[in-house]
């Protein structure tokens, strides 16, 4: 009798062990199995969180197979305390060992801003304003309270921040993203300064700068910007005023309405280059690395005039006889109603 309760009891022991041997085998398989998610979905791991909460949370919003076994298997294999704080997307097809692993690299869901070339600073605030995912430290401050943030207290923030794309994380400031985008511009207007053409009539970088702003916002066209440059570094040596309509309208700010008219060009602000001479005092615009070379690498040659074409090109004239023709042939003769001065360009609202 007791010899058939020991078999028993070695039967059922064995049993057991089989049964919570295949149901390991099968927790353990499901964590390498891929998730049934349709679209990505976003998983935030907050600084301090204990695994044992993020797997549950995971569970919960359907995004791992199984909690119990992903605690198992880590406590069996890895250390669930070397997970990262942040945001995570999960993909479909997934499994629950790949989420855990990229928590454990720290793989968190980059975002990104982009700032354009020509945009001024006022865009590039919206721009970051616009970012859900930044934190936001500069809303409402003035723009000389942000310069002071950045370490620049008295510079006029007007061009001075790189155009480019920017990636960041959840939780980062607009700040963080100003201070690069400073930097940036600090680092490419250096460069291109050290490799210059000589005899420019610029004593500081800042001044090509200010040049680089006016070509950028003259000319979408990679091809025309040595030319428009050529042109008013011709004018400043000649001691001829620039009289570049994107400086005008800058200094009219919400006064402008969208057409230059002849009662704005007489309205006296420092950025009005058909009464004052030389560059303004400050840039128009962000110009990107194509305005700037083209800043410090003026186009040789003899014009001292250029006119809007309307399809985003233009004319360049070396008299103001011949000026004065193009400007009647494309602008008073054949103003067309898709007329623009400059062209349309890609990513550009």
């Amino acid at each position: 009798m007791i010899k058939h309760l020991m078999r028993l009891t070695l039967l059922s022991l064995f049993l057991l062990a089989v049964f919570v041997g295949y149901l390991s085998w099968n927790g353990i398989k499901g964590l390498h199995q891929a998730n049934s998610l349709i679209q990505p979905a976003l998983f935030t791991v907050d600084q301090g969180m204990p695994f044992s909460a993020v797997a549950d949370q995971l569970a919960r919003k359907h995004l791992i197979s199984n909690a119990f076994w992903l605690r198992v298997w880590v406590r069996l294999n890895r250390d669930g305390r070397e997970i990262k704080a942040g945001e995570y997307e999960i993909t479909p097809g997934m499994t629950t060992i790949q989420v855990l692993d990229e928590m454990i690299a720290g793989r968190v869901k980059t975002w990104s801003v982009q700032f354009i070339e020509g945009w001024t600073f006022a865009e590039m605030r919206r721009a970051l304003d616009d970012q859900e995912k930044l934190q936001h430290v500069l809303k409402g401050l003035p723009d000389g309270k942000i310069m002071a943030m950045l370490g620049h207290a008295g510079q006029v923030p007007e061009g001075l921040f790189f155009p480019d794309t920017y990636q960041f994380e959840r939780g980062q400031t607009d700040l963080s993203i100003l201070r690069r985008a400073y930097q940036k511009m600090q680092k490419v207007l250096d460069a291109e300064w050290q490799q210059r053409a000589q005899n420019l009539p610029y004593k500081t970088p800042y001044q090509a700068l200010i040049m680089a702003s006016l070509v950028e916002k003259e000319t979408g066209l990679a091809s025309e910007r040595a030319k428009i440059a050529g042109v008013f570094v011709r004018r400043l040596e000649k001691g001829m005023r620039l009289q570049t309509d994107p400086a005008v309208i800058y200094g009219l700010g919400r006064q402008y309405q969208g057409d230059l008219t002849r009662k704005d060009l007489t309205l006296d602000t420092p950025y009005n280059t058909y009464r004052h001479g030389g560059l303004p005092p400050t840039p128009i615009a962000m110009p990107g690395q194509g305005a700037i070379h083209a800043a410090l690498h003026p186009e040789a040659g003899r014009a001292l005039y250029f006119v809007a074409r309307g399809d985003g090109s233009h004319q360049f004239s070396d008299t103001l006889a011949e000026h004065d023709k193009a400007v009647r042939r494309y602008q008073i003769y054949h103003r067309r109603r898709d007329y623009r001065s400059s062209p349309e360009q890609e990513g550009k609202p």
